[in-house]
């Protein structure tokens, strides 16, 4: 069993250098990265060339019940007033090892319906 979790592990870990080796953020265009687990949700605007990042947003943030994906979609605009106040109008997406579907595409749309582009 344990070889079974470090290979599943080690899988994810692989996916997630594989979408960031084509990915790069910079203070203009940062990236934005998503982290999901269990129970929560959480995006990072990163800039990769100064290391440093300039917005987060976490779903223990809002105030508001709902499901998952209803919290993740008020997350996503959330995030892009956060990027707003900061003159950020692009951005570039970084799903990590997560499959484009669920919690992290209602974070994207919420986000590009709030005017960020990608």
């Amino acid at each position: 069993m344990k070889d079974l979790n470090k290979l599943k592990q080690a899988k994810f870990f692989r996916r997630q250098r594989r979408t960031r080796a084509k990915i790069n953020g910079t203070s203009q265009k940062p990236r934005l990265s998503v982290f999901r687990s269990l129970k929560h949700i959480s995006i990072q605007a990163i800039d990769d060339f100064n290391r440093v990042t300039l917005a987060a947003a976490s779903d223990r943030e809002l105030k508001e019940k709902g499901n998952k994906t209803e919290l993740a979609s008020k997350l996503g605009a959330l995030l892009a007033t956060k990027l707003q106040e900061k003159n950020i109008a692009e951005a570039v997406f970084d799903k990590g090892a997560y499959k484009y579907h669920g919690r992290v595409k209602a974070v994207a749309e919420a986000l590009r319906s709030s005017g960020i582009k990608f």
